[in-house]
């Protein structure tokens, strides 16, 4: 392979004649290996970091993850970069900043210090995410996306397995240091984001993109579901994690273990999770993850009010994973209903839509959860319930000009709203 072959731009059809390491799923593939390895590092490790290196509380958790939801909000800025920059290229370098700020973690055992990292992983993993989902949604068929996302879900747990599984069998064995692992996992990223730069040629997508941001009417339930999706979420990724460690004196190798589980679990489930939303169609898939992750936040809830225990803590928490997993059916509804054109604006708008809660949201939980986890827990429950009812308005069989069972007429729409 010349390194002139990587420098080559190739249309969709053309990278079918490539070896299959080669093609465009294939570095969709790999790019879904590399971001769990530093981000499930950083995940595993944080919570024991930051109250045994750091002396976190309730609160300054809560202000560290809403610096790090900060560059998400701001992820509509990847419609200005791409004006510049390919999307391809965007997405590799966003990764290999991921890892180089993972890998300078432990660097910054304060509260000033751990923002201001987190702040720079943060941008890397944000716009990353932001160009991989549009990446994703140009470059693979519709008829195959429920089932290729799920896949590639399954990669990403599988390296995320794989990072959970060394830290469990070496950290105590081995009496690791913080600054030693995420030095290790950090710089694995950025290499294999260094390999792909060198490894894949830049390919063209075969529906230009619009380079400007781009809000329809029509898309509006998509909107609202991306902003319920990223609120909720924000109350289990920043206190779920945390109550372990708080209340039930999780320690690393043990937090790890339980993420371990986790990940085997969604290895198992995604692919076929990806299939029943291919044979049952959205509406189904996000009713049965809404009701479910209710549930499931009541019962967090219970773990203060019946103190059920570590053990059931633990269940909830890979439960709550599994229905997480559903989340891939908002990606095909909006695939399905989109303009071939708005994707990647259309991504950077969502994912920014997705962030407007998580920018206060942790912070003011924070202080909230200093007195009453068991209200934090509620409020997710309450979202969860929203998020339902939306879920209700998803079509069976969504397209363009029936986006919504509002919409009275499967009409094409109009060019811009």
């Amino acid at each position: 392979m010349a390194l002139g072959d990587t420098l080559k731009t190739l249309s969709l059809s053309e990278a079918e004649a490539l070896p299959i390491w080669r093609r465009p799923v294939a570095l969709l593939a790999v790019m879904a290996f590399a971001m769990p390895i530093a981000f499930a590092t950083w995940s595993a490790l944080l919570n024991n970091f930051v109250i045994e290196m750091a002396g976190f509380d309730g609160s300054d958790i809560g202000w560290l993850h809403t610096v790090r939801e900060i560059p998400g909000f701001l992820a509509i800025g990847v419609i200005l970069l791409i004006l510049f920059i390919r999307e391809q290229v965007l997405g590799l370098i966003s990764l290999m900043l991921l890892g180089i700020a993972t890998a300078m973690t432990a660097q910054f055992p304060s509260l000033g210090g751990l923002l201001f990292v987190t702040l720079l992983s943060s941008i890397g993993f944000h716009y990353y995410e932001t160009v991989n989902q549009s990446l994703q949604l140009q470059w693979i068929d519709k008829k195959k996306a429920p089932q290729t996302l799920g896949w590639l879900l399954s990669i990403g747990s599988g390296a995320t397995l794989v990072a959970y599984a060394l830290i469990v069998l070496t950290w105590r064995a081995y009496d690791l240091s913080y600054d030693l692992v995420y030095w290790v996992a950090g710089g694995t990223t950025a290499a294999i984001a260094l390999f792909c730069f060198i490894a894949f040629p830049q390919f063209e997508s075969p529906n230009p993109q619009t380079k400007k941001m781009v809000l329809r009417k029509r898309y509006w339930l998509y909107y609202a579901l991306q902003f319920m999706s990223g609120a909720r979420r924000q109350i289990f990724v920043v206190f779920a994690g945390f109550m372990m460690v708080e209340r039930y004196g999780f320690e690393v190798h043990q937090i790890t273990a339980l993420f371990m589980g986790t990940l085997l679990a969604n290895m198992v489930a995604a692919p076929l999770l990806g299939a029943v939303v291919a044979r049952f169609g959205e509406r189904l898939a996000l009713i049965i993850e809404y009701a479910g992750l209710g549930m499931v936040f009541v019962f967090y809830a219970g773990l203060y009010v019946f103190d059920w225990g570590p053990v059931m803590a633990a269940a909830l928490y890979v439960v709550n994973h599994l229905f997480f997993a559903l989340a891939l059916a908002i990606k095909t509804y909006f695939q399905k209903i989109a303009a071939p054109g708005d994707i990647a604006p259309t991504a950077a708008v969502a994912f920014t839509i997705n962030h407007i809660a998580a920018v206060f949201l942790p912070a003011g939980l924070g202080y909230l959860w200093l007195t009453s986890p068991v209200s934090v827990f509620v409020l997710a429950a309450a979202m969860a319930l929203v998020s339902l009812l939306l879920s209700l308005l998803v079509p069976r069989h969504p397209e363009p000009g029936r986006e919504t069972l509002l919409t009275r007429a499967a009409t094409a729409p109009a060019p811009a709203e």
